[in-house]
């Protein structure tokens, strides 16, 4: 006997032409496949996150659970009972059967919630066959490791919504960093941190239309931010406020507490994004045409903030919640908002101020070499007048501040191998107890760009080896036991998968 789940896609979906529909159903198809089995399903759904314990009927074939907002409409070849807060279904599968069952999410209330599944809703033959088209016209990769870089375009596509093109970061919440501990947080949203990284990610993955459509969310999601900092995350329809709240009555991933809704890092200042955002557009700057007066007005305020705000502390990439410092990658993506907007400039209107942005470029610049560097480590540290490693600086060479031949960026790169680099993964930190994928996937695009391929092939293998039978990255994963850890699957990752194996194979190439 064979068991398929699948996350329903609707008939005739096709690639970027039709796009992707879902009609909100999850999927099983039993095969029988020798003999006969007794089987058993179990219906036990609790909405608001547990909070509503919904109420049951049972019909022919079908059973539908209501509670609070929502109504779930399982349907299949079996009839149901249900008590004890749970719907449950007996049935034997003979060799040769196939069962098909769809669990379906329907609002409790409004027009749509009365309306039944058709005849004609998909099956798991139907959604497999929808990938396969998607993966056919997704082919243009021209690069390593091209099953890997496949399967983690697949993962980012599966990562979008679809109505707006917003790239969430995981499709899950509060799964844990640290087994037991509090690190515990909501990813289920979309990072501008995250930007340029997955816009460049899609297009190397020959995904063409997907990075525009990224571009044209946030755009829009951003709206006119004027004088303010752009915020750093959004909902995937452009929502700002994300207020965070636990839900004390739940346990958490094997006792990890506590459980949280929202992301309160939205009311972090964090400088990169400035950068994330610019370099997106640069990325992009030969498919945006014409950019118009919003846009336009957006990246120019943008290259202001940076202009006026790199010298500032914030939270940092890994937004720290304690005290605002002075990192060194915020200072740097500052450069690359300044420098990018440079060759912007001429696309930019009136208001484009390229010799003021040049000076604070400069300036950028000369403060990281002097006050990132560190005697004591022998590497630029994660930020000023600090001698703690941070694997966040091994963005330097990938946004083009300074060559992996540096004689002090290579010195960097070493320290952090040799120091943060354990089990195949790298550490963010000294302290950090996991290693973190992304920062692994950058440390093989430093060593290929520093001419050095055959250890960057071993990071990267490494690395790629801790995905799980499904071929899914999580955030981080403990080197000594391999157990995945955090939120999954984990678009950073596979974003610095993509990144990483177009690096091995094109280490002169220029990207941008």
């Amino acid at each position: 006997m064979t068991v398929d789940d699948a996350l329903a896609l609707a008939p005739g979906a096709r690639g970027h032409d039709i796009g992707f529909a879902s009609p909100h159903a999850l999927l099983r198809r039993v095969i029988g496949v020798s003999g006969v089995v007794d089987m058993g399903s179990e219906l036990a759904p609790r909405m608001e996150y547990g909070r509503t314990e919904p109420h049951f009927m049972a019909g022919l074939h079908r059973v539908e659970a209501r509670g609070g907002p929502v109504r779930l409409l399982c349907t299949g070849p079996v009839d149901w009972s249900c008590q004890d807060g749970a719907a449950r279904a007996s049935f034997a599968v003979s060799a040769g059967d196939t069962l098909e069952f769809r669990l379906r999410y329907l609002p409790a209330f409004g027009s749509s919630a009365s309306t039944e599944p058709s005849c004609g809703q998909p099956t798991v033959a139907d959604t497999a066959e929808a990938w396969r088209s998607w993966v056919a016209e997704h082919t243009g990769y021209d690069g390593a490791y091209p099953e890997e870089v496949r399967r983690s375009s697949i993962v980012l596509q599966g990562l979008t919504y679809q109505p707006s093109g917003a790239v969430v970061a995981a499709a899950t919440t509060s799964l844990p960093e640290e087994l037991g501990g509090d690190l515990n947080f909501d990813y289920r949203f979309a990072w501008l941190r995250d930007l340029s990284l997955t816009v460049r990610s899609l297009w190397i993955a020959a995904c063409p239309h997907e990075p525009r459509r990224l571009f044209d969310w946030f755009a829009t999601a951003a709206g006119r931010n004027g004088g303010e900092l752009v915020q750093i995350m959004y909902g995937v329809e452009g929502e700002r406020d994300l207020t965070e709240r636990t839900l004390d009555h739940l346990d958490g991933y094997r006792g990890s507490r506590p459980v949280r809704v929202g992301n309160d890092a939205w009311r972090q200042k964090q400088l990169d994004v400035l950068g994330e955002v610019i370099e997106a557009a640069h990325i992009l700057r030969d498919h945006l045409g014409d950019l118009n007066g919003p846009v336009q007005d957006m990246l120019v305020t943008l290259a202001d903030r940076a202009a006026d705000d790199w010298s500032s502390a914030d939270a940092g990439m890994w937004e720290a919640r304690d005290t605002e410092r002075h990192y060194t990658s915020s200072k740097v993506m500052c450069w690359v908002a300044l420098d990018r907007a440079i060759d912007l400039a001429p696309r930019l209107g009136d208001r484009a101020d390229a010799a003021r942005w040049t000076a604070a470029r400069d300036a950028v610049r000369d403060a990281v070499l002097t006050q990132a560097w560190s005697e004591q480590a022998g590497a630029y540290t994660g930020a000023f007048g600090s001698d703690e490693l941070d694997a966040s600086v091994l963005v330097l060479p990938l946004v083009g501040f300074l060559p992996a031949s540096d004689v002090r960026m290579a010195a960097t790169v070493d320290a952090i191998e040799r120091q943060l680099g354990g089990d195949g993964l790298v550490r963010r930190w000294s302290e950090d107890r996991s290693g973190f994928l992304i920062c692994t996937y950058w440390l093989v695009e430093c060593l290929a760009l520093a001419g050095r391929p055959e250890d960057a092939d071993r990071w990267f293998r490494r690395a790629t080896a801790y995905a799980n039978d499904l071929g899914l990255l999580a955030e981080e994963a403990d080197g000594a036991t391999g157990e995945l850890l955090g939120n999954m699957p984990q678009a950073f990752s596979h974003i610095g998968l993509i990144n990483a194996a177009w690096r091995l194979a094109h280490p002169s190439t220029p990207d941008r």
